[in-house]
């Protein structure tokens, strides 16, 4: 049986953008990988059950703490660092996209109380994140509002010391396992009719699963099997505490929490996009065909080409972003052209890896095909491809 393991990437933690404590994360989470990932399911009637337990068994691992801010509360650091972020989750999503989802899903659903919450909110939730002992979500899209979130239409009300929460969230990663969610609602005055558009009054709010009023509308089937959900409530009372950073701006919060894990979403796409990579090359030295082997004819070779030069381009992208975040810098600009190059080039490369696999590249079981079904929903959460382009283009025209 052929054992996974990440190629010889010496090369690439000796770029600039490293420090030696990088190469050791690399190292230490690809000898874990390989020991606790192999067997994990990948069966869809048990999406949630191994959701749940690689939450519990990255917590365990340690692997968490580096998605978490804050030293007091279960972090490595008082800050996040983000190319510790992008190697763990490019490591990840090599050896399981499960995995990489777990792991990502639990950064960016507390990543708001991380970056904003007050000292007793995060001594209440990060802990528990970090040792895997509560499953975090981040609820921002709806229905008629996905990237436009000046469509934003899901309420809240300040009533007697609670926020009552109306309308519905959908497409929400973790949505039905979580024990919390961090909910984004247009703030609306009684008897007053809300606007149709804008992102001003919007709050950012903590609310856990059992609020009376929140319920699971819908789980919801994708390509790929991820727990996700509609959420919906109907006068669902959130005490006014959950409120995260300031009334009416959890814009703010929410685009700053996105800047983070989106170049995270990039690094996952390398990861996804590497593994075919090295699939294929395994498959195309091993594979006869016209007296020879596959890996000999010139149209194999470009293709290979195509698809290391593309990866090696997207990782400069991704992890230059990864650092300048580091250094303090505003990266609008950097993680959208990071995220829209990773996602769309390893969109191609599984896509000629399933074409060098022949046959076998669409077959249940393949890893090319997992992986052809694992990236697409990449290039559309946390801001579609043309989202990124626009945001490229609004920060350019600022200048």
């Amino acid at each position: 049986m052929h054992t996974p393991t990440l190629p010889d990437d010496q090369r690439t933690m000796r770029w600039p953008f490293f420090e030696e404590r990088h190469r050791r994360l690399r190292a230490e989470l690809q000898d874990w990988s390989v020991r606790n990932l192999a067997s994990v399911s990948h069966e869809a009637s048990e999406v949630d059950i191994t959701c749940r337990a690689l939450v519990q068994a990255l917590g365990q691992g340690g692997w968490l703490r580096h998605a978490i801010a804050g030293r007091a509360h279960g972090g490595l650091d008082d800050a996040l660092d983000t190319r510790s972020l992008c190697l763990l989750r490019e490591t990840l999503a090599w050896h399981h996209g499960l995995a990489d989802f777990a792991f990502a899903m639990q950064g960016l659903g507390s990543g708001a109380i991380s970056l904003f919450g007050n000292a007793e909110q995060q001594a209440r939730y990060l802990p528990r994140v970090a040792s895997g002992a509560a499953i975090a979500a981040f609820a921002l899209s709806e229905p008629q509002a996905g990237s436009d979130v000046a469509a934003m239409q899901c309420s809240a009300r300040l009533e007697d010391g609670h926020y009552v929460l109306n309308g519905d969230k959908t497409w929400i990663s973790n949505g039905g396992i979580a024990d919390f969610y961090v909910v984004f609602v247009r703030g609306v005055e009684a008897g007053v009719t809300p606007p149709t558009r804008g992102t001003a009054g919007i709050h950012a709010l903590i609310v856990d699963a059992q609020t009376p009023g929140l319920s699971i509308a819908e789980r919801i089937d994708v390509v790929a099997p991820h727990p996700l959900a509609r959420l919906h409530f109907d006068n669902a009372r959130v005490p006014a505490h959950q409120l995260l950073g300031v009334a009416g701006q959890g814009f703010k919060v929410a685009m700053a929490t996105l800047d983070v894990f989106r170049t995270s979403v990039a690094a996952a796409a390398l990861g996804f996009g590497q593994r075919a990579l090295d699939e294929s090359l395994r498959h195309v030295r091993q594979r006869a065909m016209q007296g020879q082997m596959l890996a000999d004819f010139q149209l194999t070779q470009a293709k290979l080409a195509d698809m290391a030069t593309g990866l090696d381009a997207a990782r400069l992208l991704t992890y230059r972003a990864a650092w300048l975040r580091d250094q303090g810098e505003r990266i609008t600009q950097e993680a959208a052209m990071a995220k829209l190059t990773a996602t769309e080039h390893a969109q191609r490369v599984i896509d000629m890896a399933v074409q060098l696999h022949g046959g076998l590249g669409v077959m249940k079981g393949c890893m090319v095909e997992s992986l052809y079904r694992e990236i697409r929903a990449l290039r559309i959460y946390e801001g579609a491809s043309e989202v990124q382009q626009l945001i490229i283009a609004r920060e350019l025209l600022k200048a």
